[in-house]
Formats: C-alpha cells, structure tokens, sequence
C-alpha cells in the first residue's frame, strides 16, 4: 500500500493530487475558498481543521484523516466527477429586508507575518463578515470574493477615518492608477493605509489626512499597494 504523507498539510496536498486536481487555484475554487488562502493551508502556514470536512468531501476522503492520518484512502474522486463547487451545508443567508448577503474574508492587522506579496500572504485570517449584496455593489463592482475586512489602527488618517475603523479593501485594484485615494500598503516594509499621489514616474507623496502628521516623498519602488479602501464602518 502507498504509504501518505504524515503531516496534515502534506496529506492535503497529496489527495489533492490523487483526486486530479493538478492547480491548487483550480481546487480552490472547488471548495470556495481564496487560492491564496489554500495555498497557506497546502504549505503549513496555517491549520484547516474547520474546512477539513469541506475539502475531504471535495477529495472522496475522510476529514479524520486529513487531520489525524492513518490507513491510506483507497479511494479517491477524479476530477471527472468532482461537483464543480463544494456545497457549504449551509442555509443561504438574506437581511431582514430579503435581501442576498455575501462572506466577505477579515484579516487580523494585529498578527502581521511581514511584507509579503498580497494581503492574505501578510496577515492571519479571521472570522468572514457577511454584508449585504447590495451595500457592496454600492462601493465597488469587485466581487465579494476580493474584498477584504481589516481594522484600521492609529489615528493619522482622521478625521477621515479613525483608530479601529473596519476597513473594506479592495484587492482588485493594486494599481496607483488614481490620485489622492486611500490604499492600504506596505511602506519601508511596515503596513500601512494612507492617501496617495503620484509625483513623476518614481516618486509618491504619502499623505496623512491628520494635519499634524507630515506628508512624506518616497521611492515607488519602497511601496507594495495591495488595495485601495473603498469603504470604512465606525465604531462607536
């Protein structure tokens, strides 16, 4: 008998492959879930125990043994047969309006894992906030899917937005392609929402909408967008 591998994220990988599916982003999909996301689940950085039982069903194995381990599954699904979307067993969800809401993914500022590509890449993943389609569409025509929920911490961008806001960013748009709009970024490797405008082709004024914190020039090549906040809900 083939013998599995013997960590959890190993064996997620592993039936992954046996089941055919070649791309991680393609499995992904399968399951409903970020391919960035995954990817951390395939490559240890997080645990998936919650999703266990979704990505067994996916993969014809059991949750148990994705977790635990034991006997090799001698059975696996082909991608032939795969549903082309793992259904959540969940009741779908309206306001009280009747209303659609859509999971929109929250990533905790506060466990930075340092500058890395994207924003799923640099911070941990949190609890999925649901939101009203409608409200959605009304700040911007990206897919929920894309949208990330982030607490915004400090106070130089008031009275514009304060210590604490939830921040709806939208990761779509990673392009300074727009004056003077609000981005969440890495700056000199440290995280960061801010207004910014482009000065020539290789120099940004990073602004502060607090007069007493000062605006600054920096490099292009020293900021990593990885959003533009599209919308703010206050605390109260």
């Amino acid at each position: 008998m083939e013998n599995a591998p013997d960590s959890p994220h190993e064996r997620l990988a592993w039936a992954r492959e046996k089941a055919g599916f070649a791309d991680k982003a393609a499995f992904a999909k399968v399951v409903d879930v970020n391919p960035t996301t995954y990817r951390a689940y395939e490559n240890g950085q997080n645990g998936f125990s919650k999703l266990a039982p979704r990505f067994a069903k996916a993969l014809g194995v059991t949750a148990e043994w994705l977790l635990d381990g034991g006997d090799t599954p001698k059975v696996v699904v082909s991608t032939a047969s795969a549903p082309s979307r793992v259904s959540l067993d969940q009741p779908s969800i309206k306001t009280a309006d009747g209303g659609e809401t859509a999971p929109v993914v929250r990533l905790d500022l506060s466990y930075s894992m340092g500058p890395g590509t994207d924003l799923d890449d640099s911070y941990v993943e949190g609890e999925a906030f649901q939101f009203d389609i409608g409200f959605l569409r009304g700040l911007t025509i990206t897919p929920p899917d894309r949208l990330r929920i982030v607490d915004g911490i400090g106070t130089s961008m008031e009275p514009t937005l304060h210590d604490r806001d939830l921040l709806l960013v939208d990761i779509n748009q990673r392009d300074l392609n727009a004056q003077d709009r609000v981005w969440a970024c890495w700056i000199f490797g440290l995280g960061a929402v801010k207004r910014l405008r482009a000065i020539g082709t290789n120099t940004v004024l990073v602004m502060s909408d607090n007069p007493d914190v000062p605006d600054q020039e920096v490099s292009r090549k020293d900021i990593l967008i990885h959003g533009r906040v599209v919308g703010s809900i206050k605390r109260h």
